[in-house]
């Protein structure tokens, strides 16, 4: 049967088979599954049809357990329902699972399979989510690579209508799932044609319905529940053979070959590895190279896992195989070996194959990329006469000593397959471009095609690489480029901070470099080893300024089509006009949702890309180069420095993957120090900010939106001034009343500022200018001098916009967005209370830029005091911030028992006032840390008895702490909702910040219950019909929780007095701050977010105000005046909402009028606040 052929990854390959058999779909986001979903929606939204004549219901819920019962109760009801889920959204799954398998109900979950958070959150892939469902009773089906999720993903579907068991149908989250093939895709009326069609209609028949009705989910006693529990076992006797014979109809119709377990080999093997995911296509390019070269290796696939059918598995094993090696994608501490392998070994032993030798492997956890080489590694270790029972492979472990050597291995790709790279910027479009680049060269030309994208820890401002292979062969490769053809560096500050790129060139490769360099600067810039191996390889070198060219085409900061386009002018991949004329088609396909102008720019930007790159001729010199570079020496605290030479430095330069067990053998529970985020310098920003003091009136606006801390005032005595740089411009300082006299500097950090230019935006003077990076570079040895030498002055500081600035931020340089709202709040509360703060982080955004591994950017005062920051998961976050207040009240409300009991029992007057200060100022959180280092230095002084031994054994926990709970809007609104209620109400003395984006940032942007009526996002692919929930209301209905709405941008002061006054009310608090974000598509980015929000406060879309409980009247403050006009002009800003006038114009006409109509009447509401609490 002829297929079409389409350019897609696994995750559209998945949605695009599920569809056909889905009536309902119950979703959640999580990555990476969430674009399953999603393109579920997209497509019901656009009206296409399944098979049985409809489009698909999708049902967005407020958590994966909320999806899991909507699912549940949809199968119950008779629909054919399915869902996309991975990690800890699958086992939220667990229970509902559990029942919907017993009540035998035909369902597919499709999971990409992905890490679960252990001693740290892993978003990537491998198989501890599904191996955790292996009770539940759901039978299990795994795919090796996208094309197998297209044609197996149906086999999922049809055999448990026909068998009544539900289906996990996995692949391997990331590597698959987001991988990008050219594959064949399934005509729904081929897969209509194998339905069984006479179990579809049982399964209607006998779901619930008054007409006919029944009981379902009763409860059972001991005197039957064990017999009823077996009843179920013929149905998966018979699974397997179902499974089989519609493996058999999908190979009937493809002439494929996919049976429950596949072998792969030499059909007289003597060493064979068993593995299920995506290793599978590595080890079948390692097995034709070995057999090629005399060995005699295979390789069973397992498809099947559960029901696990022991004999097809012996059956698939050739009987010459004497020893076999079990790879499993998991860990499973303290048992015999994975799951996998225990199962080989029973299936062996049940069958009395004894001369057969079993070892077990792990791989690949955390998408850890499984290179060849380890496949080469396993089938050596195979090969020795006393193998390793227990192993791993990709890591070197010198602790356990587990690891297996790999050696260099040679190229087992298809012959004739072009290999590229690209080193790019998170959020600068390199990913993007790329992923329409492949998709160009799949859908226009005959060859085959592979796509896959690595990125670090950060959100945008990350390294980003994207592996890009192409040829006339199938490929299969699903792993990391080592040597490419072509490489191309698309930030030039990787080539300053010495990044190993161009060594990833083969000899005579090209490499492509981005920078505004000219040939005296470049070989500045490039480092002696660099340049040795361009010299000695015979690379051919090319650099283009594209950074200037995006300026004038429009594109800003956005270099991305013109690389692209660069690329194909260069690579030679299809003739220079079909090239163009295919990426302005994808240009205006990606971007017409931001207007034709974004289109029209974009096809400015691939006209000049075509031509503007030059040709380098490398200098001879080249080949003996050497550097005369001292190496930098770190200082600061000990335990800080040790993680960043050992971890930091090298995750830094993308070379994580070098790092022995051992980096992290003093850090097995994964506890970091704080502050390390100070030692990157990434210097990634294009422009950056430039001070100028003539024009500078101090009033900190600058610093007080700063998202990265980047840009900071200081207060110098005149010693300081003395042992001031050179460089350091410094003015009379503007101080009131009270204040001391000092020299004043506005510093700023080029090598850690993001270019976001947002401090430009506030400042009232245009005292701050952009200016290209290098210009400003002078400057970083003031900001080190500032930020290392100039001491805080208290008599400058308070809570006022200004006053609040001369407080030394703990929270710095952390890898949010160029921009960020966020980070902005979180900073400034840092600021204020961070020296006593407790945080527990919601997973989401602010859990990935405040919590990367060996990166913290919370950090800490001269003191050595800061913020103690936790995430522990999404849902349950509000929970873990009580459980860390109750753990610190219980252990201080014990040390104010023995300090009364000291103070009763002293006769130093001295003690007894100390005692008495710290009781009397005990909920005061300023006050008391005074009187705490008062009462310490006093006991100190005198330990008298095991009383006082004991309270300065936990003297950290004398003073009052401040406990606050970060996340979003997704986690407040929806998943976590429960138990931020639950903990609100609790009235206990808690601060839970809310950054409200209105939108499911950190997962790809889908609706959240914070989303507003005709917004535009995942799962609202036609603008979300709804209003926006109102969470303050909801807390202030307790008339015991302090709540405030707070936009930054709108009113910096009475955010600052919302902050201020939610810390000290002697209860719970709840503060939502609007945090416009990267996902809102802002007209001129994310440079205008303060201003955003000032517009969105304006015209009535947000609003501030504050509930106060500790007033005695006028407990309700609105702080926002009358809306003005401009609320549609506001909407139209912001193309989350400009996209539905494009995409369904009727519609967006609707529903903006109920947009804001909703707001007036909400601003009429709150009107009615003030006046029902006035008295």
């Amino acid at each position: 049967m002829a297929r079409k052929f389409k350019t897609m990854d696994g995750n559209t390959a998945a949605a695009h088979v599920s569809y056909a058999f889905t009536e309902v779909a119950g979703i959640y986001p999580i990555t990476p599954s969430s674009p399953m979903a999603d393109n579920v929606d997209q497509w019901s939204a656009a009206g296409r049809k399944n098979i049985f004549g409809n489009t698909v219901k999708v049902v967005e819920m407020q958590s994966e357990a909320g999806a899991a019962g909507t699912v549940h109760g949809s199968l119950a009801a008779g629909a054919l329902t399915t869902t996309y889920t991975a990690s800890q959204g699958l086992l939220l799954m667990i229970p509902n699972m559990y029942k919907i398998a017993g009540e035998l109900l035909p369902c597919v979950f499709h999971v990409s399979a992905r890490t679960v958070a252990a001693q740290a959150l892993n978003i990537f892939g491998d198989h501890s989510d599904v191996y955790a469902c292996r009770q539940t009773g759901f039978a299990m089906l795994c795919e090796t690579n996208v094309q197998e999720v297209m044609d197996l993903g149906a086999v999922a579907h049809l055999a448990a209508i026909e068998g009544r068991v539900p289906f996990i149908n996995f692949f391997d989250g990331f590597r698959t799932s987001h991988e990008i093939q050219k594959i064949a895709i399934w005509d729904y009326d081929d897969l209509k044609e194998m339905v069984d069609m006479d179990a579809v209609e049982a399964f209607r028949k006998h779901s619930l319905n008054p007409e006919r009705p029944a009981m379902r989910g009763s409860h059972e006693n001991d005197d039957i529940f064990f017999q009823h529990r077996e009843a179920s076992n013929k149905y998966y006797q018979a699974l397997p053979a179902i499974v089989e014979k519609y493996m058999g109809k999908v190979n009937e119709k493809l002439g494929t070959n996919y049976q429950l377990f596949n072998y792969y080999g030499a059909p007289d093997a003597d060493r064979v590895i068993i593995a299920m995911g995506s290793i599978n296509d590595v080890a079948e390019e390692v097995i034709d190279y070995l057999n090629a070269h005399g060995e005699k290796v295979g390789l069973v696939k397992v498809r099947l896992f559960r029901p696990f059918c022991a004999d097809k598995l012996l059956a698939a094993i050739p009987a010459t195989a004497k020893k076999i090696a079990v790879l499993d994608r998991t860990k499973e501490p303290g048992s015999q070996g994975e799951p996998l392998y225990q199962d080989v070994v029973m299936a062996l032993a049940q069958a009395g194959r004894h001369d057969v030798s079993v070892i077990g492997g792990r791989y690949g956890l955390g998408s850890k990329d499984t290179h060849p080489a380890s496949v080469f590694a396993v089938y050596e270790e195979l090969a020795k006469d006393a193998p390793k029972h227990e192993f791993t492979i990709g890591i070197v472990d010198d602790v356990t000593h587990l690891s297996l050597d790999e050696k260099v291995s040679p190229n087992t790709a298809a012959e004739g397959t072009i290999e590229c790279k690209f080193w790019g910027l998170g959020g600068d479009g390199t990913v993007g471009a790329n992923k329409n680049s492949i998709k160009i060269i799949g859908d226009h030309t005959d060859k085959y095609v592979q796509a896959y994208f690595q990125y670090d820890s950060k959100k945008t401002g990350g390294v980003t690489v994207s592996h890009l292979r192409f040829g006339d062969k199938p490929i299969k490769s699903p792993y990391y480029i080592n040597k490419a053809d072509f490489v191309a560096c698309h930030n030039p500050s990787y080539i300053t901070k010495g990044f190993k790129i161009v060594q990833d060139v083969k000899p005579g490769g090209v490499f492509l470099i981005n920078c505004q360099w000219d040939l005296a600067e470049l070989e500045h810039h490039l480092d002696a080893s660099a340049k040795q191996y361009i010299a000695k390889n015979n690379i051919q070198l090319y650099t283009i300024d594209a950074i200037d060219l995006a300026i004038k085409v429009g594109m800003g900061k956005r270099t991305n089509t013109i690389l692209q386009s660069a690329f194909f002018s260069l690579a030679k991949v299809m003739p220079a006009e079909e090239a163009i004329k295919y990426m302005k088609d994808a240009a205006e396909h990606s971007y017409a949702k931001k207007g034709m102008d974004v289109v029209e720019k974009n096809w400015n930007a691939i006209d000049v890309g075509a031509n503007a790159y030059k040709k380098i001729d490398v200098p001879a010199a080249w080949a003996t180069a050497e550097d005369h570079k001292p190496e930098a020496h770190l200082e600061g605290r000990p335990d800080t420095v040790k993680v960043v030479k050992t971890i930091l430095n090298p995750i830094g330069k993308m070379d994580g993957y070098s790092l022995p067990v051992s980096a992290f053998e003093e850090l097995p529970d994964g506890q970091f120090p704080l502050g390390a985020s100070a030692y990157e310098k990434r210097g990634v920003a294009v422009t950056v900010p430039h001070w100028d003091e003539t024009k500078c009136i101090q009033c900190n606006n600058c610093a007080y939106v700063c998202p990265h801390a980047t840009i900071r005032p200081f207060a110098l005595t005149e010693e300081e001034v003395k042992a001031a740089p050179a460089g350091a411009r410094l003015v009379d300082v503007k101080a009131g009343k009270g204040k001391g006299v000092y020299k004043y500097m506005m510093a700023v950090s080029p090598l850690d500022c993001m270019g976001c230019g947002v401090c430009v935006g506030v400042c009232p003077t245009k005292a701050i200018t952009m200016v290209p990076q290098e210009q400003e570079l002078p400057e970083q040895e003031v900001w080190n001098y500032m930020v290392d030498h100039v001491s805080e002055k208290k008599d400058m500081q308070d809570n006022t916009v200004k006053g609040s600035q001369f407080r030394k931020p703990l929270l710095e340089f952390s890898g949010s967005c160029a921009g960020c709202a966020e980070t902005s709040y979180a900073r400034l509360v840092t600021q204020l209370f961070g020296d006593r703060m407790y945080i527990s982080n919601a997973t989401g955004c602010s859990s990935i830029w405040g919590g990367p591994a060996a990166t913290a950017p919370y950090t800490v005062n001269a003191e050595g005091h800061g913020p103690a920051w936790a995430n522990s998961l999404f849902e349950d976050n509000a929970e873990h911030g009580l459980g860390m207040y109750t753990a610190q009240a219980v252990i201080r409300e014990s040390l104010a028992n023995k300090v009364k009991a000291v103070m009763e029992n002293t006769e130093d007057e001295a003690r007894k006032a100390a005692c008495q200060t710290w009781l009397d100022t005990y909920d005061d959180g300023e006050a008391n840390k005074a009187a705490t280092k008062a009462l310490v230095a006093n006991l100190e002084a005198h330990v008298c008895c095991d009383t006082v031994k004991d309270i300065l054994s936990k003297k950290e926990y004398l003073s009052k702490k401040s406990v606050w709970i970060f996340g979003g809007d997704g986690w407040a609104y929806d998943i976590g909702f429960g138990g931020v209620d639950h903990v609100l109400a609790s009235n206990k003395d808690v601060n839970v910040f809310v950054f409200d984006t209105e939108v499911y940032s950190n997962t790809g942007g889908q609706a959240s219950k914070a989303s507003n009526i005709g917004q535009v996002a995942q799962f609202a692919a036609s603008g979300k019909e709804t209003k926006k929930k109102s969470l303050s209301e909801i807390a202030m209905s307790y008339g015991y929780v302090y709540v405030a709405q707070v936009a930054m941008g709108a009113n910096p002061a009475q955010t600052i007095k919302a902050i201020t006054e939610a810390e000290a009310y002697h209860g719970p608090s709840l503060i939502i701050g609007y945090a416009p974000c990267e996902m809102h598509s802002i007209k001129g980015g994310m440079t205008n977010c303060q201003a955003e929000m000032k517009k969105a406060v304006e015209c009535g879309y947000w609003n501030l105000f504050r509930f106060d409980p500790a007033k005695q009247t006028g407990k309700f403050t609105l702080d926002s005046k009358a809306p003005k006009d401009g609320y549609q002009e506001f909407l139209m800003n912001e193309a989350r909402y400009s996209r539905l006038t494009r995409e369904f114009p009727a519609r967006a006409t609707d529903l903006f009028a109920k947009n804001e109509a909703a707001a007036k009447e909400r601003y009429e509401h709150l009107l009615k606040l003030v006046e029902m609490y006035k008295d």
